[in-house]
């Protein structure tokens, strides 16, 4: 069960955001500031953080801030009263990965930590293999029977995101929350438009085949 730290000095929101993620299935501890949270992650291994800003002893920047210090890759989705652009950006630069606005929707937020995750999964893994295509995520490479070529990004993790789970169907916005992000300014045609590159590029592949699966989206089938 994948295990999430919640840092938020409102106990009453601590108490909803722990209770909505348990309900989908998550492991849930909670925490009242950063110090706290420090403490915590010291003692235990968490698949994600869900941090507030605001927090006495150790706010939210410094917190992620010291994760990011000591090499900590630990997915964090900061949670905020604070709404103004300069906030946001400090977030980013102290090194969280998304960013919510009280009042938080919990379903929306759901849909956050799934998505941080998926893409944790994704980073952590590095590597895919499917008969003889390799796809290795530090260089964006796929190597078909020695043959190498590095792809643009949202290509190469488009293809890997699939790859990773052969014969599963991803809709076209799944694809695009999980590779663009929820606040890409981009449509779900460029899902289409990137697909069309990939199966050019390994039309004589024989390891695999992208499948449309029309109406709905896309998956990667073995061959």
């Amino acid at each position: 069960m994948l295990k999430i730290l919640i840092a938020e000095d409102d106990r009453e929101l601590c108490t909803l955001f722990q209770h909505v993620l348990v309900k989908h299935g998550y492991h849930v501890r909670g925490v009242h500031n950063g110090k706290e949270a420090l403490d915590a992650l010291d003692r235990e291994y968490f698949d994600l953080l869900i941090s507030d800003i605001m927090m006495p002893e150790m706010d939210g920047y410094e917190l992620v801030h010291a994760l990011r210090e000591s090499g900590s890759q630990l997915p964090v989705l900061m949670i905020t009263a604070k709404d103004a652009f300069d906030d946001m950006r400090q977030g980013f630069q102290m090194g969280s990965d998304d960013y919510m606005v009280k009042p938080v929707n919990v379903n929306e937020m759901v849909l956050r930590v799934g998505a941080l995750l998926r893409r944790a999964q994704m980073i952590n893994e590095r590597r895919q293999t499917i008969g003889s295509t390799v796809m290795e995520c530090d260089s964006l490479t796929v190597t078909v029977n020695g043959e190498s070529q590095i792809l643009p990004q949202k290509e190469f993790m488009l293809l890997y995101k699939m790859a990773s789970f052969p014969g599963r169907i991803f809709t076209r916005q799944q694809l695009m929350d999980d590779i663009w992000g929820f606040d890409t300014g981009s449509d779900s045609h460029t899902v289409d438009v990137h697909i069309g590159r990939l199966r050019e590029r390994f039309r004589g592949n024989t390891d695999f085949k992208i499948v449309t699966m029309r109406g709905v989206g896309y998956k990667v089938v073995k061959l």
